[in-house]
């Protein structure tokens, strides 16, 4: 069934809506300290849940393309985005991953040849004020590690944006399972890592284990599954713009369900930074949308290697 582009665009915005609710469940119904079984537990049982239903597993050049998917949007995003969380104060965190939509437009135009404008490049400054405006506190020291980490988060999940759209689908697959692969591959590469640095996992009561429930299905499954479904529609640019609603959504969340307050700057944030992300979705239409991504030779070679060898 066909899709109208703004129902699109809100089944796409779900995603970030709903990942800006992780702080409030992660506080009030997970075990503290955590971050990496945390992560864990968010990628490998919702891809493992995709696969199953699905029933689609990658084939040829498609493995280590999943694979290197899977580690910028979820293996390498999860724990550098906790890494950051953790070092620096009052949201620092969320205002360098508010700048992914500059990021995205710097390697669309590089990988996918789509030129930012300038309104693109304004709509994603004001974007990243805006947001300032919501979580940033008083100001403390800045952890150098912890502004690297930052960087490298927003980096990693903006480069696997653009090459989920570079790279497209493989004929007959469908996003559930595309998104399935790359949970999978992203809680693999977590796995051992939670082991190592924080040894065996908790004791869960029936509180933790409700909210990692929550964390796996809808948290996760079902957001990137409508995340990555919007990339391949929309452009990489456009879907990165709805990245903000994520701490906009922590904000509405915390000042409903946990009492905080909500001064007057940070309102002219939220207004800034959804206006922001409205404008992005009609400035980023004025670059090609790219729905069949040019191909590298090497790529094409290996997909024509593999097809010979099917037969």
């Amino acid at each position: 069934m066909a899709v109208s582009r703004p129902a699109l665009i809100a089944l796409t915005a779900l995603a970030p809506v709903s990942w800006g609710t992780t702080y409030a469940l992660t506080t009030e119904f997970l075990p503290a300290d955590r971050p990496l079984f945390t992560g864990l537990m968010r990628a490998l049982p919702a891809g493992l849940l995709l696969l199953a239903v699905a029933r689609v597993l990658p084939r040829g050049a498609w493995w280590w393309k999943a694979a290197v998917l899977g580690a910028l949007n979820i293996g390498a995003f999860f724990p550098l985005l906790f890494l950051s969380a953790y070092r620096l104060p009052g949201g620092m965190a969320a205002v360098v991953g508010s700048a992914g939509p500059l990021f995205v437009a710097g390697l669309s135009a590089l990988l996918l040849g789509q030129r930012p404008t300038r309104r693109t490049l304004l709509t994603g400054a004001v974007a990243a004020f805006g947001v300032s405006l919501v979580v940033l506190r008083a100001a403390g020291a800045l952890d150098a590690l912890g502004v690297l980490a930052a960087v490298a988060a927003t980096a990693s999940m903006s480069t696997g944006t653009v090459l989920t759209q570079r790279w497209g689908r493989p004929e007959g697959v469908g996003p559930l399972a595309l998104t399935g692969w790359q949970l999978t591959a992203g809680g693999l590469l977590i796995a051992p890592l939670a082991l190592l640095v924080e040894g065996a996992p908790p004791a869960l009561d029936a509180r933790a284990a409700g909210g990692y429930l929550y964390l796996a299905v809808a948290n996760t499954a079902v957001a990137y599954w409508l995340w990555f479904r919007g990339i391949g529609r929309l452009t990489a640019t456009q879907v990165t713009f709805l990245g903000p609603l994520s701490p906009l959504t922590a904000a509405v969340v915390g000042w409903a369900a946990l009492g905080q307050a909500l001064t007057p700057v940070q309102l002219v944030g939220m207004g800034l930074a959804f206006g922001a992300t409205v404008a992005g979705q009609f400035v980023t239409r004025e670059a090609r949308v790219v729905r069949f991504p040019r191909r590298n030779p090497l790529d094409r070679a290996t997909d024509l290697t593999d097809t010979a060898r099917r037969r």
